[in-house]
């Protein structure tokens, strides 16, 4: 029965937009930064912008949202969002934490 009221909380889950990659947090790095392995194969510093700095809790092996910056995309984003573990599983059953699987 607990399955069934995770399943509602649920609601609406935000998924990657345009250029956004899924991603799961391997350790805070210290200075407000974390290293994330992302759905597209790299391994990214990642920041939480200001305007989301007291709103967004991140820790170990929570699966986020990221932005990649314009410049060093590959090697640096900005953290936009991070799901809960019913949002998680919403995530993998409906395919989108399959590259990622490994680290969760």
């Amino acid at each position: 029965m607990s399955e069934d009221n995770e399943e509602q909380e649920v609601g609406r889950v935000r998924k990657p937009n345009n250029d956004e990659v899924l991603g799961v947090v391997l350790r805070k790095e210290g200075g407000g930064k974390y290293r994330i392995y992302c759905t597209d194969g790299e391994e990214r510093i990642c920041r939480i912008p200001g305007s989301k700095k007291r709103g967004l809790w991140v820790k170990r092996d929570n699966v986020v949202l990221v932005e990649p910056w314009d410049i060093q995309g590959d090697e640096k984003g900005d953290i936009v969002e991070s799901y809960s573990n019913a949002e998680t599983r919403w995530l993998e059953d409906h395919d989108f934490l399959d590259e990622i699987k490994e680290f969760l």
